[in-house]
């Protein structure tokens, strides 16, 4: 008797959580395309890499800076001496 009532108990218990799951198809039915559909997607292809052809190359960074400063750019010093917690090294 405990087994069929804990059955129901875990039967209830997930019924509505199965209900609240999303019914998403993981893997759609692959269809295949018609050839007036390939040959319009081979047209929109033949078009865009035509369209990416007319963009200009990109310029040279404008640093208006570049002009003053050397090529050789000075490393950054080292980090301050580490001092005692005292502020001073003799007691």
């Amino acid at each position: 008797m405990r087994m069929l009532s804990a059955a129901a108990v875990v039967v209830l218990l997930t019924v509505p959580a199965y209900a609240q799951t999303p019914n998403i198809n993981l893997m759609p039915e692959l269809m295949s395309k018609s050839p007036e559909e390939k040959e319009a997607e081979a047209i929109k292809d033949k078009a865009y890499r035509e369209s990416l052809r007319k963009i200009p190359d990109a310029k040279a960074s404008s640093d208006p800076w570049g002009n003053v400063r050397g090529t050789d750019t000075p490393k950054a010093a080292a980090g301050p001496a580490k001092k005692s917690k005292t502020g001073s090294s003799s007691q």
